[in-house]
C-alpha cells in the first residue's frame, strides 16, 4: 500500500500512509485507537471503494482497484471483522457459503455444501455439526466459522481485526496456533491487536501506525522487539508506569452485600452467584478476579437492578440504607451505575449520536415538562467531550463513528452525569488501546478520588493489580478470597480463582 490518504469530514483518518507485507508473513498492525488501522484494511479490503482514497495498491505485482469487497474476495483478500459477520440464525454451513453458494441452475446443493463445510471445519478444528444454528455457538468458535468462511474462498491474504478481543486465553490461544498452521500452508495474514503479548508471540514484522501515519516497521526477531518497544512506537514515549500514580483517600463502608444468591435465570435450581459477601468503602476501587464463567458479570449485573438471575436472595445496603431494586431505573435513582463488558451490544445505541448516548442514563435531568432541552444537552456533552479527551470533530456525530477507546469514554460519561455513589465497571479497556486504558485509568481514579466507590472486572490480572486497593476472586459462583493490594500478586490471585472451597479472607 503506497501514500494511502483517506479523508472523512473534518478528519484525515490516513495520511500517506505506507504499508510493505511479505508473502508468508503474519504481518501485525498497532497503534492506539483512532490511528487509522481498521480504516487501512478496509480501504485493502475494497469496503471503502478505489476512488474514495489517494494512493496504489499493489497485490502479488499488479496494482489493484476494488470497487467493493466481492473483488477483493475474488483476488484473495478476505477480512474478518471486529464485529462478526455472521448470521445468528442461519446454519455454520450456510455462514460459510453465504453469498458464495454451491449452486447450479439457481438450486443448491445442500450435500456438496455440508461436505464442504465439514472439510473446512477441520481445518480450522472446529468438531460442530454443519447443521447446528451459529447462535448456538461462543465467540470463539465463531471466530473459527469466520475462519472457514475466508477459506471457502481460496483465500491468500486474510485480515483479523482484533480477532482474540472478545476470546478468553484458552480460544485467543487455539486461534494463534491456526494463524500458524495456515502460514505454515502459505496464507499470509494481517493482525490487528491490542494484545501485545499475542503480537509478540505470532507476528513475524509490526507496523506502528499513529494519528494516521506509518511511524515504523519492525522486524520481530532481528530488532528483539517487546512489548515496551511497541508501547514507546504507538504513544511516541515510553511508558514506564502503565498506571497513573495513584494515593487512595479510603473512607467508611460505602456499599456492603451480604449472602447474595442468584439463581440462572432459565434454570431456577441452578445457583450462579453462591452466598457472596463483598464491601465497598469510599474512595476504594475493588477489583474482582475470575476466569471465564466464574459468574462476575452475573453478580454486578444481579446488584444493577436485578438486570440478571431469579429467585434473587441477601442483602444490598448503600450507605447504611437496604436496598430493594426491582428494575435498572430503580438502581440508577439509588446511585448505582454499571459499564457493561460489551459496549456495542449493551452500553451504546450504534444509532444515536454522541450527546445523546452521553446524557441517555440521566436525560430526566435535561426534561422540561415532556421536552428535552436540547441546548442544555450539547452543553453537558460538549463538557465531557472536554474532560474526557473524546475525540471527534462534533458531539453530533454518530457514536458509532468513534474508535472503541472513545466509544468506551463515551459510556463512562453517560454513567459519570448519572452522579452515581458506587460505579461498576465490567471489563472497562477491553479492545481498547495502551494509550486510551492510561486514560481510562485516570479517570477511574479520579472517581475514587471524589469519594465514590468503585468496582472493577477485569480478565486481566496486571490490571487489577495496577489499579484496584482490594481485590476479591470468584471462582464458580463463590467468592474464595480477598487480598490487599500488598499481598495480592498474579499466582496467588490464580490460586483463589482456581478453588472452589467457601469464602476465604487473605487478610
Amino acid at each position: 500500500m503506497r501514500s494511502i490518504t483517506k479523508e472523512f469530514p473534518g478528519v484525515i483518518a490516513l495520511d500517506d500512509v505506507n504499508l510493505t507485507v511479505k508473502t508468508g508473513d503474519i504481518h501485525a498492525i498497532c497503534g492506539e485507537n483512532g490511528a487509522g488501522k481498521s480504516t487501512l484494511m478496509k480501504v485493502l479490503s475494497g469496503v471503502y471503494p478505489h476512488g474514495s482514497y489517494d494512493g496504489d495498491i499493489v497485490f502479488e505485482d499488479q496494482v489493484v482497484e476494488f470497487k467493493d469487497i466481492r473483488q477483493s474476495e475474488a483476488a484473495g483478500i478476505v477480512i474478518i471483522h471486529q464485529e462478526l459477520a455472521l448470521i445468528p440464525e442461519l446454519s455454520i454451513a450456510e455462514n460459510i457459503f453465504l453469498g458464495n453458494e454451491n449452486a447450479a441452475g439457481g438450486i443448491i446443493s445442500w450435500d456438496r455444501t455440508n461436505r464442504q463445510a465439514i472439510d473446512l471445519l477441520a481445518r480450522v478444528g472446529l468438531a460442530e455439526n454443519p447443521l447446528t444454528p451459529v447462535k448456538h455457538l461462543g465467540v470463539g468458535k465463531q471466530q473459527l466459522v469466520e475462519i472457514a468462511k475466508a477459506l471457502s474462498k481460496d483465500v491468500k491474504l486474510l485480515i483479523l481485526d482484533e480477532p482474540t478481543a472478545a476470546l478468553n486465553d484458552d480460544d485467543s490461544q487455539h486461534l494463534l496456533g491456526l494463524l500458524k498452521g495456515l502460514q505454515a500452508k502459505g496464507i499470509t495474514s494481517i493482525m490487528i491487536s491490542h494484545k501485545l503479548n499475542e503480537i509478540e508471540q505470532i507476528a513475524d514484522e509490526i507496523t506502528i501506525l499513529r494519528d494516521g501515519r506509518t511511524i515504523e516497521t519492525l522486524a520481530v526477531a532481528e530488532d528483539k522487539v517487546d512489548q515496551d518497544r511497541i508501547i514507546r512506537g504507538m504513544v511516541g514515549r515510553d511508558l514506564e508506569h502503565r498506571f497513573p500514580e495513584h494515593e487512595p483517600e479510603i473512607g467508611d463502608v460505602l456499599l456492603e452485600v451480604r449472602n447474595w444468591t442468584v439463581m440462572h435465570p432459565l434454570d431456577g435450581s441452578r445457583a450462579v452467584i453462591k452466598d457472596a459477601n463483598l464491601a465497598v468503602h469510599r474512595g476504594e476501587i475493588v477489583g474482582i478476579a475470575g476466569l471465564m464463567g466464574a459468574g462476575r458479570t452475573e453478580l454486578a449485573r444481579s446488584i444493577f437492578g436485578r438486570s440478571y438471575g431469579s429467585r434473587i436472595d441477601g442483602q444490598l445496603i448503600l450507605d447504611g440504607k437496604e436496598l430493594h431494586l426491582k428494575s435498572v431505573h430503580a438502581a440508577i435513582d439509588a446511585g448505582i451505575a454499571y459499564l457493561t463488558e460489551d459496549r456495542k451490544a449493551l452500553g451504546l445505541n450504534l444509532l444515536d449520536d454522541i450527546k445523546r448516548s452521553v446524557t441517555s442514563a440521566g436525560i430526566d435531568k435535561l426534561r422540561k415538562g415532556m421536552t428535552v432541552d436540547q441546548r442544555e444537552e450539547v452543553v453537558v456533552a460538549e463538557r465531557y467531550r472536554s474532560s474526557m479527551n473524546i475525540k471527534t470533530p462534533s458531539v453530533n456525530e454518530g457514536v458509532a463513528k468513534l474508535s472503541g477507546g472513545n466509544q468506551q469514554k463515551v459510556v463512562l460519561s453517560k454513567w459519570m452525569y448519572t452522579d452515581p455513589q458506587v460505579l461498576i465497571l465490567d471489563e472497562p479497556t477491553r479492545g481498547i488501546d495502551v494509550g486510551a486504558k492510561y486514560e481510562i485509568y485516570g479517570v477511574i481514579q479520579r472517581l475514587a478520588k471524589q469519594g465514590r466507590g468503585i468496582i472493577v472486572i477485569s480478565s486481566e490480572l496486571p490490571e487489577l493489580l495496577g489499579l484496584c486497593d482490594r481485590i476479591y476472586t470468584l471462582a464458580e459462583g463463590r467468592i474464595t478470597g480477598e487480598l490487599d493490594r500488598a499481598q495480592a500478586d498474579q499466582e496467588t490471585l490464580m490460586r483463589h480463582m482456581t478453588t472452589t472451597h467457601g469464602q476465604e479472607v487473605g487478610r
